[in-house]
Formats: structure tokens, sequence, C-alpha cells
């Protein structure tokens, strides 16, 4: 229980930065937010797939505290341009607020969650890269229940049946903030080797293990706060 509470505090500091972040994310000159950026691994892969093989990729960004710096990263640092889905924010204020910080730099689309999923296909078999987010509890829709840390969760199994139909090179692509308002660490890891298969079910549960390895070593900056177990599996009781 001691070491649970350690760290949720541990989380809730770095969830307040996290949100501190996004004014200067959002609004500091594009300089100072290079300055902050510092960015590992082959961020060269997307463009030179794309340019050797013609296939797109899609950078797989888990729930961590510094998601939108791994937006920003793949934005300034490396030359593909991207597309991505957003959830609409009811305040309007709001929703305008959150497009124009995260589309400030580079060429990126975004596409409405409810509309269609037309558009963003056509994007992605036009070369763009797909920023997509693996992790997160839409219900039962194209989804199915894998372990999550030990806990059914409501996965979606659209990465691997998505990467499957257009043949899509996977590159996870993980966020961290550093101590000491030193800035943040984009790193952008290997492509996902053997992913997908035929079996889009045993993929999910394949890419929740790869999750689960990559929180293990920042367990405090994933975003526990979103509520990943919402849907329950028939007969359980909710979790919140």
């Amino acid at each position: 229980l001691a070491e649970r509470q350690a760290l949720l505090q541990r989380h809730f500091q770095w969830l307040t930065q996290s949100l501190l972040d996004r004014a200067v994310l959002w609004w500091a000159p594009e300089s100072r937010i290079r300055r902050l950026i510092q960015v590992e691994g082959d961020i060269g892969l997307a463009e030179r797939e794309f340019q050797t093989t013609g296939r797109a990729t899609m950078w797989l960004c888990p729930h961590f505290v510094g998601l939108d710096v791994a937006g920003a990263a793949i934005l300034l640092c490396q030359p593909r341009p991207g597309a991505s889905i957003y959830q609409t924010q009811s305040n309007e204020v709001i929703d305008a607020a959150m497009k124009r910080g995260r589309l400030r730099f580079g060429d990126a689309e975004i596409f409405p969650r409810q509309d269609s999923v037309k558009p963003l296909l056509r994007a992605i078999k036009a070369g763009r890269g797909f920023f997509n987010l693996p992790d997160m509890d839409f219900g039962m829709q194209d989804a199915t229940f894998v372990p999550f840390f030990g806990v059914p969760a409501a996965t979606l199994m659209a990465p691997s049946r998505l990467a499957r139909m257009l043949d899509m090179v996977v590159q996870p692509v993980i966020a961290e903030l550093l101590p000491g308002g030193r800035g943040w660490k984009v790193k952008f890891l290997p492509p996902l080797e053997g992913f997908p298969t035929k079996d889009a079910e045993a993929d999910t549960a394949a890419l929740n293990r790869y999750i689960e390895q990559q929180i293990t070593h920042q367990p405090a900056q994933y975003l526990w706060v979103h509520k990943r177990f919402k849907t329950r599996p028939p007969g359980e009781p909710g979790l919140y």
C-alpha cells in the first residue's frame, strides 16, 4: 500500500507538470521547443520506408503524460507529414485551443473520431504517417478483452487490422518528462517485429504486453487517471 501511495503521489506530480508543459508546447516559440526536446532513435524511419517501399508508418503512442510532446516531436523532428484522429471537446474554446496548439508545427491533418474513417485512410494511402493511441477504452466496438497488468481491458483491435490492411510499418514513440524543468525526451523505438499477423486478437494482447514493458521503465508517468478499465466483462463490477 505504501508503494502504491508513493507511486500515486509521483504520478500526480508528473501529471501536473504535463498540464503546465502544454502552455509551453502550445504557445512558446518554436526555437524554445526544439531546445527542450531531446530526440532518440530512428526519426527518419517513416520517410525512408515511404521513399524506398511505399509503405506508410503508424506511430504508436501509448498514453504517457508526455503524449503531447510525442506529437510535437513527430511534427518538428521527422520529415514525413502526419495524420491523426481526435476527440472533439464539448467546449468550443478548448477544442479550438487544443487543435491550434497541436497543429502549429509541421504538416498534419486531424480528423474527428465520430466522423467517417475514409478521409484518414486516404491520408495514410497518400503517405502520411498515422499518430495512433492504442490504449483507449471505447467500449466493445472493434475491441476485445485482453489482459493489461493482469486485468481484462477492452482494447481496440484497430492497430492490428489497420496495419495489416494498409501494410504499415508500426513504430512505437514514447515521450518522457525530464525532472527539474530540463524538458522532454522522445524515443523513436525500433519498429515492431512480427506485427501485424492474421490474428488481430493475439496482436492486441501482444501490444498490451509491449506497452506494459514500456510502463515499467517509467511507471509514474503512465496516464493512470485515464479510465483504462472503464468497460468490464459481462457480470463483472465496475472499477471506478
